[in-house]
């Protein structure tokens, strides 16, 4: 699933091609494309049509498109979503969800999505923030981020820090693959508790995950495969520079250990052995 790395990088390239057009018109060509949109397909395009797209905007993984009427579209990528701006008369992808023309005539936004997990909707009023996302909290390269109160929830629960990290009304944007990295950097492994950090020492964790999510936007995010692409189509290649993750077996770049993979929350998590040794008094 793209993590905040891709979902900026798409962000920051539909910034580029949609901001101030505006929408001449929408077709809906999956339903589940519009799932979450509850009035259906028509009030979707409606609610869309002769509307100026104002800015693209994001919470997490979520993106917004605030419109000039004080509504926003709401988008999540899920596992495969892709929004790709495509010149018109391109021929249609195989899985075209959801096509978005404008009246300038220029290149047309499409969302494709070939497992349907992720969508569009119209959140009324969420121009400025959608209710949909209010409660996911702001990522750590959000100018606003609050890092004192970050530092003392994360201290306050009784939890283990990876499980900190995927917490999304904690800390948004922070996935599965960049927490990994993120705790090979700080060489904690996955289980120590965040009780027993101390401030500096999740200080110096916030700082390994703005340079983590920093170094990955800057490198297009992570593409495993072709699902995961930016709105030119074109793959990102963090995986060049992964530490950890999906590196089982592997030497450590760091001392040379052979890369562990355990079992974590029906996913992987994989950690050096020398370098984040597993806490002696697991939580309980």
């Amino acid at each position: 699933m793209p993590e905040l790395p891709e979902v900026e990088t798409v962000r920051q390239g539909l910034a580029n091609w949609v901001a101030g057009r505006t929408i001449r018109t929408v077709e809906v060509h999956h339903p589940r494309a519009i799932r979450r949109h509850l009035p259906g397909d028509a009030h979707f395009v409606a609610m869309l049509e002769g509307r100026t797209i104002v800015d693209i905007s994001r919470r997490g993984k979520y993106l917004w498109f605030p419109l000039d009427s004080g509504d926003a579209i709401l988008a999540h990528l899920g596992m495969s979503g892709q929004l790709l701006m495509q010149p018109a008369g391109t021929e249609d992808e195989k899985h075209l969800r959801i096509r978005i023309t404008f009246t300038d005539g220029g290149p047309e936004l499409r969302f494709v999505d070939q497992r349907t997990f992720g969508g569009l909707s119209v959140s009324a009023d969420g121009a400025e923030l959608p209710d949909e996302i209010v409660h996911i909290a702001r990522d750590p390269i959000d100018p606003l981020f609050d890092d004192e109160e970050f530092i003392d929830k994360l201290r306050g629960k009784h939890t283990e820090i990876k499980r900190a990290l995927l917490d999304q009304s904690l800390i948004s944007g922070v996935g599965n693959i960049y927490a990994d990295e993120v705790l090979w950097r700080a060489q904690l492994h996955g289980a120590r508790p965040t009780d027993q950090l101390t401030r500096p020492a999740v200080r110096r964790l916030l700082g390994h995950i703005r340079d983590v999510l920093g170094e990955a936007i800057v490198a297009g995010g992570t593409s495993f495969d072709e699902l995961y692409v930016n709105v030119n189509g074109e793959s990102g290649y963090f995986d060049r520079s992964l530490n950890a993750y999906g590196r089982e077996g592997e030497p450590c770049h760091r001392c040379g250990t052979p890369i562990r993979r355990e079992q974590f929350m029906n996913r992987s998590s994989f950690s050096c052995p020398r370098c984040q040794p597993r806490p002696r008094k697991p939580l309980r």
